[in-house]
């Protein structure tokens, strides 16, 4: 976390806090993300007893409280929002598939065909535990994609969900790849030619999405970043 960021998402913190809670609530807010109150300190106003209170927080809880508060930073889509449970302690490329839920055996499969390649997929329909709230799931992925794989069926286009999904990628600048199944690619992403099917099964279409996704100018650097990761786990080659 870059320093410019923290102090922007505390402040955005401390400020939100300040207007919906009193002193005493806002001890208790502190107290469970385990931030310590800060004792013998008397600021002249809510906003800058929280900041005070975080100075040595860290960055993850920093983030924690953020999305506890729904403290979002319009310039960094991506950084105040936190990763959602399957994408937690994965250092794989993180890929969203957006798909309509009567096709989500597709999604499923395009799943299971690119994990060899340390690509860890989002699929919405087998990825939310039913205990948790599965749109703040949704946002998460989104928020902390590194790209986003469309599955086009038919149907897909008049989608309001799977249209949200596709501008939310684009107004992140996240790569989106289209593959077309039984219908084209509509809108911003028709611009850009799809991936079609021909009679591929899905292991196949998987080794063109790998392809893409390691020579396009923006998910090459991280692509190469996870197959270095994990060549050195697969080589034993672990700092002692």
């Amino acid at each position: 976390m870059r320093v410019k960021q923290r102090l922007e998402l505390v402040d955005k913190i401390a400020r939100e806090l300040e207007a919906t809670y009193d002193a005493s609530d806002i001890d208790v807010f502190l107290d469970h993300f385990f931030i310590e109150i800060p004792r013998g300190v008397v600021p002249n106003s809510k906003r800058l007893y929280v900041k005070y209170a975080l100075e040595k927080a860290s960055a993850e809880t920093i983030m924690l409280m953020a999305d506890e508060l729904d403290v979002r930073i319009p310039s960094l889509p991506s950084f105040s929002a936190v990763p959602p449970k399957n994408w937690e302690k994965t250092d794989s490329f993180r890929l969203f598939i957006s798909h309509l839920a009567i096709h989500k055996d597709k999604a499923k499969r395009m799943k299971d065909t690119l994990a060899p390649y340390h690509i860890a997929s989002f699929v919405a329909h087998e990825d939310i535990n039913p205990t948790l709230e599965w749109q703040k799931e949704i946002e998460r992925a989104l928020a902390t994609m590194d790209a986003m794989l469309s599955i086009h069926t038919k149907g897909f286009s008049e989608s309001v969900w799977t249209q949200q999904e596709i501008g939310y990628a684009l107004g992140r600048g996240v790569r989106v790849i289209a593959l077309n199944i039984d219908e084209l690619p509509r809108g911003f992403i028709s611009k850009d030619q799809a991936v079609l099917r021909r009679g591929r099964d899905a292991s196949e279409i998987s080794e063109e999405v790998v392809a893409l996704l390691t020579n396009d100018a923006a998910t090459k650097t991280r692509m190469a970043e996870v197959r270095a990761n994990h060549q050195k786990v697969e080589n034993g080659d672990i700092p002692f």
